[in-house]
């Protein structure tokens, strides 16, 4: 045999064997996209799904992703205030004090007196301690005011006062007696002259008045009148000027 013809018997060889390759690549190829094939028919037939085999070997398509450009943002508008008159400031009026129209009972509290209740309600003490000593509401002594915390005071009615007494006339029967409350600033001196009577007598007939000078606002004295004759006008006037106090309340009561 020729170097020709063993040359060309080689090439030939080669060829066979190469084409032979190609052909069990294809055939490989084949089988596993029949496997595939197989194996997605049972899978869509199982599931009663339809199949599409064009979406099978379609390559996949990218899905545009949409760009959102946010739009500008306007401007915030600037408002411009322009000066005009100032407008008047309605001031509110303050409310008023309710004002008391009758008698009110208070409680008192820690260091409440009765001076400092008849100040708080705009009234004078000695009408206020007499007020309560007229009701029995503290069992209130005239010459010691105590006030307990929690005590009920009565307070009167807004202009009340103590009840001032018609002088006694002259010609009443000399002797007559009568009951006469002590005011603020009476003194035994100026209730004697005021019922033309004497001190000696006054502490004669008031056994439980030892001391001349310790009568004291609401006391109640047993006073006979008409006992002396009247002083002069100037006299009197003199003493009820220089003395404070006026005449209270008298009542009379029986001679015995």
């Amino acid at each position: 045999m020729s170097d020709k013809e063993s040359t060309k018997k080689i090439i030939n060889s080669y060829r066979k064997r190469q084409n032979q390759s190609w052909q069990n690549i294809l055939l490989f190829v084949g089988t596993i996209l029949l496997i595939i094939l197989g194996a997605a028919f049972l899978i869509f037939w199982l599931t009663g799904t339809r199949m599409d085999i064009g979406t099978i070997f379609a390559s996949k398509t990218p899905t545009p992703t949409a760009t959102f450009t946010p739009s500008p943002i306007p401007p915030t508008a600037t408002i411009t205030l322009t000066p005009t008159e100032s407008l008047p400031t309605n001031t509110p009026s303050p409310s008023p004090s309710p004002t008391r129209s009758g008698a009110v009972i208070y409680i008192a509290e820690e260091d409440d007196t009765f001076a400092s209740i008849a100040e708080q309600f705009d009234m004078d003490i000695f009408t206020l301690l007499v007020y309560n000593a007229a009701e029995d509401r503290l069992d209130l002594d005239l010459s010691n005011p105590i006030l307990f915390v929690g005590d009920e005071v009565l307070v009167p009615a807004p202009g009340a006062t103590v009840a001032t007494p018609t002088p006694i006339p002259f010609d009443v029967l000399p002797g007559f007696r009568v009951e006469y409350m002590v005011r603020p600033g009476d003194s035994l001196g100026s209730i004697a002259v005021i019922l033309r009577s004497t001190v000696e007598d006054i502490l004669i007939y008031n056994d439980d008045l030892e001391d001349p000078n310790a009568i004291f606002p609401g006391q109640i004295l047993i006073v006979r009148v008409n006992l002396v004759t009247p002083a002069p006008t100037d006299e009197v006037e003199d003493t009820l000027i220089n003395t404070p106090g006026s005449i209270s309340t008298l009542t009379p009561v029986p001679i015995q």
